[in-house]
């Protein structure tokens, strides 16, 4: 579906692929999990589109897509990255993004600057849990899908069985509509007796398309082949029937009326389009020397004709500022400028570059832009709102960057020297600035406590952090002012290493991992008196205080409440703020195990002064002291903190994750049933045994459950553990 003829410039050599006009563009996502293909299909369909469009030569010869060190040694995609393709006069720009849980933040960014997802399935490994939930996610906002299937040269490859399951975990209540377009077309069996997937049948066309040659021949089935082709055709025209805007198509249909291939394929792509009906498609890359992957082209056709253009795809909510909505028409290339940075990344050569969807107007370079911030201060990124000026524009070509003009509504184009822009932050006009609302970023649990590694890694290391944040929204940076520690919050492991790695590779910054400290209070557990005597007569001006206290606990969150009940004028006026000042001091530093008191109240009784050697220092020690001899005297409590924990959970593992949270010390709150065969369970659980939750949930519940966390309240730890505690902390001490 979609204008094929608007005005396109070619990826000729060495010019970048541009388009003047929304209807020219396709803007498609892959989706899948890790190890499924996705990265492979797009250098399958940049070969494809390269070899048609430039006489058979992929210019460069180079890798597609836009690889970092890290990538190629971890062997896996960890960042969103853009492969613009051309096909039919269509420019098609293919966001490919990890599969890996760690990087979901990569593929919610790629889903806000696509139209329509592709999900890539591998016949030798179906549909994960984590690829469900993504489809459910699209679902909810209506968002065209397709799939898929990879790996049909596996041994063990079914295309017929994984398209059952990509019916009964995609269509929901209408599995029928999940249907193959095509079907696989097996060569001879080969001495193992496997018989390789050469080519594909067209149900609707009713041809064969061999590319076993490494181009793609049409020719007809034979009479042998016809049965097996109809009953699949058949099934595949009842389920784009259904689906079709002519409701008096299906009784024709069903009264033996022929319907014409062409109505069938403009209600397919209707179908599509709307997020109606989801075709399976295979591919599979190209042999080596070969200049067509098999079923490229027909999933290159299905991209151009089937999914929506720009202007199909809803606007975000655009605002002023001041939180005034804004009304704007969709993929106007006239209209005010509103863009959104989707992923932002450092080139040692030319700096930061930010990979940009234009929503509204055309970007130009040059131009002076309003930044918007996105509100993402809790997660350590500053706030800001600021006028830049748009370096060069440029689309990626293989590793290299191709520069362009301008960039219309709908088309997505990296920018250089945006120095302030973060990912997430909206680019406008500077006499018209405006904000999008943001999209749903997963809140990062996984805490990991670093130190520089040397002096001269301390003095680059908060430049270092503050680049790394603004460019993933999956991260928070946090100075914990309670343990003292720089701690970078992740989504997990891998997304931890990268950040790292990052961090030591691209800007020069070496850092340790150190163990991660939970903020711990001490309070008394009974009351108890304490006496501070400072005296000291050495020559000279001389030291003396003296003051009597008595600490009594309170309920929790009270703090430190200080009273003064002395009579008679035995600690002078002036010198009992000098007192509560000591006292707090003290409270700050802890009187036991090294963390901060709180919830006591001290009672200032009574005390001793000198006419001459009293002063507001040595009142501050006596305090000081006087609590110390006070806590020595009682029992004190450790504090810990406790979080309130609620995890979202397919059915099927709620015990194992119930038992998990009881394992952790947790105490269960209750459980609510979700829908779709979810249950949210809440349980508060000490923030001692969740540090690593983010990767043992994703373990016990095959990466399908999500959680998230909110500090509840701080109380006694069991005695146990807090005279371990106790014991380390000497220790180290």
């Amino acid at each position: 579906m979609g204008d094929k003829a608007q005005t396109h410039h070619p990826g000729a050599a060495g010019r970048a692929l541009t388009a003047d006009r929304p209807t020219s563009v396709r803007n498609v996502v892959l989706v899948g999990h890790s190890g499924s293909g996705k990265t492979t299909l797009v250098e399958a369909l940049a070969l494809t589109a390269g070899a048609v469009n430039r006489a058979g030569r992929v210019e460069d010869g180079g890798t597609v897509s836009d690889y970092d060190d890290i990538e190629h040694r971890q062997q896996r995609s960890v960042q969103l990255s853009l492969v613009p393709v051309e096909w039919d006069g269509i420019k098609v720009n293919l966001l490919d993004t990890p599969g890996y849980a760690d990087f979901v933040g990569e593929l919610r960014a790629g889903l806000r600057a696509a139209d329509a997802a592709l999900f890539v399935v591998s016949a030798s490994d179906g549909v994960d849990g984590s690829t469900r939930t993504v489809w459910e996610e699209c679902a909810a906002v209506g968002m065209p899908r397709a799939i898929v299937i990879t790996h049909l040269e596996a041994a063990r490859a079914d295309f017929e069985e994984t398209t059952r399951v990509c019916a009964e975990a995609f269509g929901g209540d209408d599995p029928d509509a999940v249907l193959p377009l095509y079907l696989p077309l097996r060569g001879p069996e080969g001495p193992d007796g496997h018989a390789p997937v050469t080519g594909l049948t067209g149900l609707l066309s009713r041809k064969l398309f061999d590319y076993s040659s490494g181009e793609r021949k049409e020719s007809e089935p034979g009479e042998d082949q016809l049965p097996g082709i109809e009953e699949a055709r058949n099934r595949l025209i009842e389920g784009i029937i259904a689906e079709s805007e002519d409701e008096t198509l299906m009784d024709r249909y069903l009264g033996g009326e022929q319907v014409d291939v062409k109505t069938l394929v403009q209600d397919l792509e209707r179908a599509v389009a709307r997020g109606s009906f989801f075709p399976v498609l295979a591919a599979a890359p190209a042999a080596a020397g070969a200049r067509q992957g098999l079923g490229t082209v027909e999933l290159l056709e299905l991209i151009t004709g089937g999914f929506p253009t720009p202007f199909e795809h809803p606007l975000p909510g655009v605002t002023t500022l001041d939180g005034r909505p804004r009304e704007l028409t969709p993929c106007d290339t006239e209209g005010p400028l509103v863009a959104e940075v989707v992923k932002t990344s450092s080139d040692p050569y030319v700096g930061r570059v930010s990979l940009v969807r234009v929503f509204s107007g055309t970007l130009r370079p040059d131009r002076t832009v309003h930044v918007s911030g996105h509100g993402l201060a809790d997660r350590g990124h500053e706030d800001h709102d600021v006028d830049e000026k748009v370096g060069a524009l440029s689309m990626p070509f293989g590793k290299q960057q191709r520069p362009v003009t301008h960039a219309v509504a709908g088309d997505l184009v990296c920018v250089a020297k945006l120095s302030r822009a973060e990912t997430g932050d909206t680019l406008s006009a500077k006499d018209d600035p405006l904000l999008m609302e943001p999209w749903q970023m997963p809140d990062p649990l996984l805490p990991v406590a670093i130190r520089a590694h040397s002096k001269a890694d301390e003095d680059k290391l908060s430049q270092g952090l503050a680049r790394l944040v603004a460019e993933d929204p999956t991260m928070r940076l946090e100075q914990n002012q309670d343990t003292h520690q720089v701690v970078l919050w992740c989504l997990g492991e891998a997304h931890a290493d990268v950040a790292l790695e990052r961090l030591r590779s691209r800007y020069g910054v070496q850092v340790d991992a150190v163990p991660h400290k939970v903020s711990l209070r001490e309070t008394f557990g009974t009351r108890a008196a304490g006496r501070g005597r400072h005296v000291k007569q050495s020559g000279g001006h001389g030291q003396y205080a003296i003051c009597e206290i008595e600490v009594e606990p309170l309920p929790g969150g009270s703090g430190i409440e200080f009273v003064d009940k002395v009579v008679g004028g035995a600690v002078p006026r002036q010198f009992i703020p000098s007192v509560e000042k000591g006292v707090r001091a003290q409270a700050a530093k802890g009187v036991a195990a090294g963390y901060p008191l709180v919830d006591v109240r001290v009672t200032l009784l009574d005390g001793k002064a000198h006419s001459v050697d009293s002063s507001d220092a040595a009142f501050q020690t006596a305090g000081a002291l006087a609590l110390r001899e006070a806590a020595a005297e009682a029992k004190i409590h450790l504090l810990e903190p406790v979080a309130e924990v609620t995890v979202l959970v397919g059915d099927a593992y709620v015990g194992a994750v119930m038992s998990d949270l009881s394992g952790r010390r947790g105490r269960l709150l209750g459980t609510e049933q979700m829908g779709s065969g979810r249950t949210l369970i809440r349980a508060e659980v000490p923030e001692f045994e969740i540090g690593r939750y983010a990767v043992d949930l994703r373990s016990l519940s095959h990466g399908t459950a999500r959680f998230d966390r909110a500090y509840a309240r701080h109380e006694p730890m069991p005695p146990q553990i807090a005279t371990r505690l106790r014991e380390q902390a000497g220790e180290e001490g």
